[in-house]
């Protein structure tokens, strides 16, 4: 399998956009991703994928904490600055009014949900890691649009209903 056409045919998946953070020796840091899974809702577990080369995985595995923080479209800014499209900036997190739950790591203002976790299993996924994460707090914001990543473009809904087709009704 070529790693391109391997690329090209994920780019066809959309997904959710995310901010994932955490914080290690009074660090903040944080990256964009759109690998974001539920596991179970007893105990409640989630899953991210992170890159091994990333500073932020590292971070993870110290500190053994992380918030996902799941982006409306009103966030698109953001999460350009978190996936380094803004390399002037040095620190992602300036000028963010964040807060913290249970964890300590830092929680994103008005983004669509955010939920706080702690590390309960990693496993090796080829060049990333799965980290599994027990949700140990969680909360939404007022209705907000999704931001969504599709054929390696941000996007967002249209508000359209789809037509169903006769087989399915």
């Amino acid at each position: 399998m070529e790693r391109e056409q391997f690329k090209e045919a994920m780019s066809r998946w959309a997904s959710g956009v995310t901010v994932v953070t955490t914080q290690v020796d009074g660090q903040r840091v944080g990256i964009t991703a759109s690998s974001l899974a539920s596991v179970s809702a007893d105990p409640p577990q989630i899953l991210i994928c992170v890159a091994r080369k990333l500073f932020t995985h590292t971070a993870i595995e110290r500190s053994g904490l992380f918030a996902v923080n799941i982006l409306g479209t009103d966030q698109l800014a953001w999460g350009m600055r978190f996936a380094g499209m803004v390399p002037e900036l040095n620190d992602r997190f300036a000028g963010i009014d964040l807060f913290q739950a249970v964890t300590g790591s830092p929680i994103l203002p008005g983004v669509a949900a955010w939920l706080d976790c702690r590390l309960r299993h990693a496993y090796d996924g080829g060049d990333h890691t799965i980290f599994v994460g027990e949700v140990v707090a969680a909360g939404t914001t007022a209705e907000c649009e999704p931001l969504l990543y599709f054929n390696r473009s941000w996007r967002q809904l249209e508000r359209v209903p789809l037509q169903l087709p006769d087989t399915a009704r």
